[in-house]
């Protein structure tokens, strides 16, 4: 595995570790936390967390502060906004935090996951430091190799080993204080892949075949199968297209934000859920509608209802590929559609429990009388 590789899953490993410890240990809102003596593990959480005695073993701890300011004879790992490791901690740091300082001593490496770090000059690690951080700044001692991920890196202290660190600008680092050598690895800049025009004008040919194809079969077979109901909406829109243009534009607008409220009661959601199946139906067949109406005005000497569909439903179709004038055609094929729709299902209105009743028809055996009989009043003869 090279050296970038190992940074990187370090580094995750830091925030992971990080995260699980703001998630278990979390902060409380209570006093300061101050800790002695004993042996460990020690696990601490607070407000404020002060390791100030000697520990003997590891320290895991998460808080809004966490300073370590007594002697740690294991590892310390610790989650918080603001770290300050200023004791003797005898094994590794393992840290994640907005503004993370070390001013006391380390004897092993740091791995540290933060916005700002700093090693102070009184501070030091001694072995390697991995860490990935916004600004860094070493004005202390770092034993051996330096390996960081970062925006702005600054060195003015020592660094035994070598320093590797991934940032788009070059590094402020003081002379002498690298003792092996120094690789800036700069990221690389995605780029998006160039489309040739020709390409592009293929690709929009191609998914205007595929359309005129899928669609039409679309736009038969309602022509084959509703040729009633496609006829009896669009005669909506043959007289008064634009009576139909208003229902459908306020439709569109008051229709989702009634269904939104019933959803909102809780009560009304097995209502907005029925309604909005409706409603979806409803759009999508504004295709269709907008076909036939389409066939409709310019086969007008044609009265086949498939033809008709097949013509309008070609026309809709290169509309709607159209790049900008394909924004026009859908609102107006769903305004003009949808109003079409509601107008049609109000004339009809299937919601109604029965009709007026019809007139009774004259009985066949009865006998009728004659304009002389009705003119004298005579009774009818049997």
């Amino acid at each position: 595995m090279n050296t970038r590789a190992t940074h990187f899953l370090r580094i995750a490993g830091s925030a992971v570790l990080a995260g699980f410890l703001a998630v278990t240990l979390g902060a409380s809102a209570a006093a300061p936390a101050q800790t002695g003596g004993g042996t460990g593990p020690h696990f601490y959480s607070g407000v404020a967390v002060d390791v100030s005695g000697p520990v003997n073993g590891d320290v895991y701890a998460a808080g809004q502060s966490v300073t370590v300011s007594g002697d740690v004879t294991g590892d310390v790992i610790a989650a918080a906004q603001t770290i300050t490791i200023s004791g003797r901690v005898d094994g590794n740091v393992r840290l994640a935090g907005q503004d993370i300082t070390i001013t006391g001593h380390v004897a092993r490496s740091g791995t540290i996951f933060a916005s700002d770090l700093l090693v102070d000059a009184r501070g030091s690690v001694q072995n390697d430091i991995v860490a990935t951080a916004t600004s860094i700044r070493v004005a202390g001692d770092v034993g051996r190799d330096l390996l960081v991920s970062v925006t702005d890196l600054r060195i003015d202290g020592t660094v035994g080993g070598d320093v590797t660190y991934s940032s788009a600008t070059a590094a402020h680092i003081a002379d002498g204080s690298v003792a092996g050598t120094v690789d800036h690895v700069r990221p690389q800049q995605s780029s998006a892949p160039q489309i040739s025009p020709w390409a592009a004008v293929a690709g929009w040919f191609i998914g205007l075949f595929y359309a005129l194809v899928a669609l039409s079969l679309l736009t038969v077979a309602a022509g084959l199968l509703v040729p009633r109901m496609l006829t009896g909406v669009t005669d909506r829109l043959l007289p008064s297209p634009w009576r139909a243009l208003l229902v459908g534009f306020v439709a569109a607008i008051v229709v989702p934000i009634g269904l939104l409220i019933l959803l909102v009661t809780i009560v009304g959601a097995p209502l907005a859920l029925a309604g909005l199946l409706i409603w979806t139906v409803l759009t999508l067949a504004t295709f269709l509608v907008g076909a036939h109406y389409l066939g409709r005005v310019v086969l007008r000497s044609s009265p086949h209802p498939v033809l008709q569909s097949l013509v309008g439903g070609l026309i809709l179709i290169v509309g709607l590929q159209m790049p900008v004038l394909n924004i026009l055609v859908w609102l107006a094929m769903v305004f003009f559609g949808l109003g079409a729709e509601l107008l049609e299902l109000y004339r009809v209105r299937p919601w109604r429990v029965g009709g007026a009743a019809a007139p009774a028809a004259p009985s066949a055996t009865a006998p009728q009388p004659d304009a002389g009989q009705v003119l004298t009043g005579e009774p009818p003869r049997q």
